[in-house]
């Protein structure tokens, strides 16, 4: 092709020349992308538990990183500074041995719990990454532990008591709930792990020094301190500036997520609107994708449709045109790798209320007849002024690892499979209708 016969849109060849081949500043952001990082590898940034489990081991000064109570004094020393005169103050940490000290992580459900017996000091960590605290969360976590010493420590209630500190560990500015606690953000352990892999290198091993970097890696992108990345967000926007008409076509025709992908293997590398796919021996007519929908009817409702009707009026730029549709959308949880699948039918917005009706109860008096509870109507779906209405329930897929295109595609097959017995429901009402049944019932 010429490019003289290019859309104004379209990228020349030329251009796809200069963007892809030997482009030092692609290189550079490619080779960025691709650095090898096993906490990264195992999609462990953004699970706080993992994060927990991490500074557990480095508050622990009875842990093999070599650091004895560096961290942990520096760590509890920094979130109890301007404490109000509380007992234990930054200052007495800073001060102390706590090498005695207990670490224990998910304990009592505690993010991380920290007891120095011979300091007669207990700190509870709340640790914050992508979720936020719950109502009353913190309260109750301070009194449980409050609650564990009174029951074994008769001493408890006099002078010699336990001091027991709440900690707020936050990725993000959050101030805490109970204001008994006192706040922290992983900035500052970015700064104490910079200062030890650059002045205490010593005291680490190889092996300690090489992990504690590839974390320091990982929270500097969170918190938006890595210099490096700063430098590759300012070079990409350079680039897209330079090769924008290329990249602009390449985000348009070229979904790289993973649920895409998975996608792109169920219905095929480039599929077109009313194209038929077989996935798991159903025949299903692919609609559209998005990032994180793609639209589709089953074979046998499509037919029915076309069969009952050749014009729907109010779907003509709905969907598919027809006034039923049905997609899967996917989701994810607060930790950024969990998810769900949810399948989604839906009866769109005819202009006809008396026919929109007559859809719906039909299908509503069809799936109680059969026992099919999976399909299901709210309240007010024949109302007049309602125009989209959904009517499957019990239809959610859990998915472990959202960037798991193996698991999404198993798992988006296993729930379509799974709603056969609705799909071939609705595909038989449907074969019983005609325009004019449906506008005089």
């Amino acid at each position: 092709m010429r490019s003289t016969d290019l859309l104004p849109y379209e990228p020349t060849y030329d251009g796809l020349e200069a963007l892809f081949v030997n482009n030092v500043a692609l290189q550079s952001i490619e080779a960025y992308l691709n650095r090898f990082n096993p906490i990264r590898v195992m999609k462990m940034e953004g699970m706080e538990i993992r994060h927990s489990a991490i500074l557990a081991w480095l508050l622990n000064p009875r842990e093999t990183h070599g650091l004895g109570d560096h961290f942990l004094r520096a760590f509890l020393s920094e979130a109890l500074k301007g404490n109000g005169g509380k007992k234990p103050s930054a200052l007495q940490i800073s001060q102390s041995d706590m090498r005695d000290a207990d670490v224990r992580c998910e304990w009592n459900n505690i993010d991380i719990f920290i007891l120095s017996p011979q300091n007669r000091w207990a700190f509870v960590i709340e640790n914050k990454v992508r979720s936020t605290q719950r109502a009353g969360q913190l309260l109750k976590y301070r009194n449980r532990i409050m609650e564990l010493f009174r029951a074994q420590d008769s001493s408890y209630e006099t002078a010699t008591a336990i001091d027991i500190s709440g900690i707020f560990l936050t990725l993000k500015e959050e101030w805490p709930e109970d204001i008994e606690y006192t706040s922290i953000r992983y900035e500052k352990i970015c700064h104490f792990l910079q200062l030890y892999l650059a002045q205490e290198a010593h005291l680490l091993s190889p092996e300690v020094a090489t992990f504690l970097a590839h974390y320091l890696e990982i929270l500097e992108d969170l918190t938006g301190m890595s210099k490096k990345r700063s430098e590759m967000e300012n070079l990409a926007r350079q680039l897209y500036r330079d090769h924008k008409r290329v990249l602009d076509f390449i985000i348009e025709h070229g979904s790289g997520s993973d649920f895409a992908l998975a996608v792109h293997r169920l219905f095929g590398e480039n599929p077109h609107r009313g194209e038929i796919t077989n996935i798991a021996g159903h025949n299903f007519v692919y609609s559209s994708l998005s990032k994180s929908v793609v639209s589709f009817l089953p074979a046998t409702w499509r037919e029915a449709l076309d069969k009952a009707n050749s014009e729907w009026l109010g779907c003509e730029n709905w969907f598919a045109s027809y006034p039923l549709i049905t997609w899967v959308e996917i989701g994810a949880t607060d930790d950024g790798t969990k998810g769900h699948l949810k399948l989604v039918a839906e009866v769109g917005p005819l202009s006809n209320h008396r026919q929109r009706k007559s859809i719906v109860e039909t299908l509503k008096a069809a799936a109680a007849e059969n026992g099919l509870q999976r399909i299901h109507f709210q309240n007010g779906a024949t109302e007049e002024k309602r125009l989209y209405s959904r009517f499957f329930r019990k239809n959610i897929a859990v998915v472990n690892d959202i960037h798991d295109t193996d698991e999404i595609e198993r798992k988006l097959t296993e729930l379509l499979a799974s709603f056969e017995p609705e799909f071939q429901l609705v595909a038989s009402v449907i074969a019983g209708w005609s325009m004019e049944q449906l506008i005089t019932q």
